[in-house]
């Protein structure tokens, strides 16, 4: 009998502690419907594509990228392991979609 109260406080425990480190992680990026995603998206990319040649098909090739995924790794080039999403993502030859 104690086994299955203690299995219980476990289990809602569990759910407890998931769900809040769900609202703590939706409140480091906003959702990709929100209205802040694309400030977001502007700022990241900015960073992103700093360096480029082709700034301007950087840029929304990133914000793209940005508002599918909600995410743009670190740096100007590479880091592509912070993001999974936006690492995964192809174009029409198969090749990184993002910048």
């Amino acid at each position: 009998m104690k086994n299955n109260g203690l299995a219980a406080l476990l289990v809602v425990s569990i759910i407890l502690t998931s769900s809040l480190f769900q609202s703590t992680m939706a409140a480091v990026q906003p959702p990709a419907s929100s209205p802040n995603n694309s400030e977001f998206c502007q700022k990241k990319c900015e960073v992103r594509c700093s360096k480029a040649g082709a700034h301007k098909r950087c840029m929304q090739e990133c914000k793209i990228c940005c508002s599918k995924c909600n995410c743009v790794p670190s740096g100007t080039y590479g880091n592509k392991s912070e993001c999974p999403c936006y690492a995964n993502l192809l174009n029409s030859k198969g090749t990184s979609k993002c910048p």
